[in-house]
């Protein structure tokens, strides 16, 4: 190899993305501050390491398939006066609801932030190394159901169950099937003190045996739900969700005497 050959596709091998990307420039520079070798080998490879953890934090950003990147910078607290936003976020900076695997509730009506706001959290863990998903509650049971007609339910439980932080949004929104139900109960009962997971609910815990349908697997559920979580009860709150409304029609009075079909 020719000393002057730019190993682009060595430094691709070696998984150097950054190198590879901007040798050039990197090279341009160096010729122009002239560093000490140790520095500049030090300061590319720090470089590389920000790039790689970039791409990193990306890619598991992406495969979390979250629907709306909600970030809490941009949560509206002035909105909801109700929710103790010191609270909130001494929780959120800390941590402690990923490293003691501590369960988040979000209840509240829609349209109140309960979603943005929870995702808030799960974008905050996934940027500190976590890997998340996002995910319905019909979905995951739906799936979960489906999986045991192909004998894919334990590969996909165990799937769900490894996640480090998993969203189940709107839980309750519609009635469930004892099968579904069971299932749920399952996945929670495998993540329980292992794994943290976020729930999204318009229902207070006193109204989850309305669609779980079995007071017994309910009672079991909460028991373990409640055992280490933090619930964010936002019930009170109002709708933040902006409204964009175009009416198809005017309103009219009724038509005078005399006023053709054409006029009206």
């Amino acid at each position: 190899m020719s000393n002057n050959k730019v190993p682009i596709e060595e430094l691709r091998t070696l998984g150097l993305h950054n190198l590879a990307e901007n040798w050039n420039l990197i090279v341009k520079k160096a010729n122009e501050k002239r560093p000490s070798y140790h520095r500049f080998l030090a300061e590319t490879l720090i470089e590389e390491y920000h790039n790689t953890a970039e791409r990193a934090r990306l890619a598991r950003l992406k495969r979390a398939k979250i629907p709306e990147m909600w970030v809490m910078e941009t949560f509206p607290f002035r909105k909801q006066p109700r929710l103790k936003r010191d609270l909130v976020m001494q929780l959120y900076d800390s941590l402690l609801f990923m490293t003691g695997s501590q369960d988040l509730i979000f209840i509240g009506p829609t349209g109140c932030g309960k979603t943005g706001l929870a995702t808030a959290f799960l974008v905050h863990a996934v940027n500190q190394g976590f890997r998340g998903l996002f995910v319905d509650f019909s979905e995951i049971v739906d799936r979960l159901v489906q999986s045991q007609g192909d004998y894919s339910e334990c590969k996909l439980m165990k799937k769900y169950s490894a996640y480090d932080v998993l969203l189940i949004d709107e839980v309750g929104y519609l009635s469930s099937q004892p099968e579904q139900v069971s299932l749920f109960f399952d996945l929670m009962r495998r993540r329980h003190r292992r794994k943290t997971t976020i729930i999204t609910t318009q229902l207070g815990f006193d109204e989850w045996g309305g669609f779980l349908h079995d007071p017994h697997l309910t009672a079991a559920l909460l028991d373990r739900i409640t055992v280490n979580c933090a619930v964010f009860n936002m019930k009170d709150c109002i709708s933040i969700r902006p409204k964009n409304i175009v009416y198809a029609t005017n309103k009219q009075s009724s038509a005078e005497p005399g006023d053709s079909a054409d006029e009206q």
